[in-house]
C-alpha cells in the first residue's frame, strides 16, 4: 500500500491539511482495499492550526519510509523552517520519495533548496513574494499544479485536490482517480490554470458559458484534424477573439487544450480497451501512429503501451 505522510507545520493552514487526508484516505482500489496509507506527522507534540490546535499521531519519523510527503500551506509563508524539518525534507527527497505542496506549503519546500532550478507553482496572490524569496525557483502563477517528477507544487487550496487527484491517477491510473473525484464532487482535471482565479484591475466581462458550447464541439470532434482557423469558425469569432476568450477563460490556447484533450482521452481508450496504439492515435486525432507516441509520451512521461501496462 502506498503510504502519505501529510507534514503539520506550525501555523499550518487547516484546509490544506485536510485535502490531503481526505482525498487519500477515500480512494479506494478496483477491488474495495484501501489505496493509501495516511499518516499525519508534526514536528512537537501540538500543532498551532488557527483556530484549534492539534496532535498528531507521528513525529518527524513519521517520513521516513512514506512514498509520498505532502506539505500543506502555513499561514505565514515567510516564518524560518526549522533545522530538523529542512533535514527530514532533504534527508526523504534524498532516498526517492516523493514530495508535494500543497498553496503556500511552496515556500517551506522551497527553503530546503530542494526547488532550485525546477519551475513551481503556488498562489497566485503569494507568487511574486516566492520569486523574491528564492531567486533560483522558477515561478508560474499561472496554473494549477507543476508536476516535476519527484516534486510536485500546487497552487491555491482548492488546486491542492487537483494535485492529489493528478497524484491518484499517477498511482493507479485514471479509473481509480475518477472514483476518487466522484467522492470529492470535483472533475477529474479542471482546465486552464489559476488564470480564470486571478483578480484583474478591470474585471473582465463575464463570459464563462460562452466556451462551453464550444468544448463540447471540441470534444466531440477530437478524431479531426482542426485548425485554429476551424475552431474560430465553429465559435463564430476571429482567431484573434477565440484565442483571447481561452487566454482570459482558460488560462491556455485552444490548440493546447485541443492537445490535452486528445491526450486525456487517448489515456481513456488506453485504459480500457484492446484498440491497438495506432488506431487509438487516430481515434482521438493523430496523423501518424509516430506523432501520437511522441505528443503522448512528451505530456505524460511514458510510452502508450507503458501507460497501457500500468494502468489497463
Amino acid at each position: 500500500m502506498h503510504t502519505v505522510a501529510v507534514l503539520a507545520l506550525d501555523q499550518v493552514i487547516a484546509f490544506d491539511l485536510s485535502t490531503p487526508i481526505e482525498v487519500f484516505s477515500r480512494t479506494r482500489l478496483p477491488d474495495g482495499r484501501p489505496g493509501y496509507q495516511v499518516r499525519v506527522c508534526a514536528e512537537r507534540d501540538e500543532v498551532d492550526a488557527g483556530a484549534f490546535a492539534l496532535r498528531a499521531p507521528w513525529g518527524l519519523e513519521g517520513l521516513q519510509g512514506a512514498d509520498t510527503i505532502i506539505v500543506p500551506g502555513v499561514t505565514d509563508p515567510t516564518a524560518p523552517l526549522s533545522p530538523a524539518v529542512r533535514d527530514a525534507l532533504r534527508s526523504a527527497a534524498a532516498e526517492g520519495t516523493r514530495i508535494a505542496s500543497v498553496c503556500a506549503g511552496t515556500f517551506p519546500l522551497a527553503a530546503t533548496g530542494l526547488l532550485d532550478g525546477l519551475r513551481v507553482t503556488t498562489h497566485w496572490r503569494a507568487a511574486g513574494l516566492l520569486a523574491a524569496l528564492h531567486p533560483d525557483v522558477d515561478v508560474d502563477p499561472d496554473v494549477l499544479y507543476v508536476d516535476n517528477g519527484q516534486f510536485l507544487t500546487s497552487a491555491g487550496a482548492a488546486a491542492g485536490m487537483d494535485l492529489c487527484l493528478h497524484m491518484i491517477r499517477r498511482d493507479y491510473g485514471s479509473a481509480v482517480a475518477a472514483d476518487a473525484a466522484r467522492l470529492s464532487v470535483m472533475p477529474l482535471e479542471r482546465e486552464g490554470g489559476q488564470a480564470q482565479f486571478i483578480v484583474h484591475d478591470h474585471v473582465p466581462a463575464p463570459q464563462g458559458s460562452e466556451l462551453e458550447p464550444l468544448l463540447a464541439w471540441l470534444r466531440d470532434n477530437l478524431a479531426r484534424d482542426l485548425t485554429l482557423a476551424d475552431i474560430a469558425a465553429q465559435s463564430g469569432t476571429s482567431t484573434r477573439t477565440l484565442i483571447r476568450r481561452f487566454r482570459d477563460q482558460m488560462g491556455t490556447t485552444p490548440l493546447q487544450w485541443l492537445h490535452r484533450a486528445r491526450i486525456r482521452q487517448a489515456q481513456h481508450l488506453l485504459e480500457t480497451t484492446s484498440h491497438s496504439v495506432e488506431r487509438i492515435g487516430g481515434q482521438v486525432g493523430f496523423g501518424s501512429a509516430t506523432t501520437f507516441r511522441d505528443r503522448f509520451k512528451r505530456t505524460t512521461g511514458v510510452s502508450p503501451q507503458t501507460y497501457r501496462r500500468t494502468f489497463s
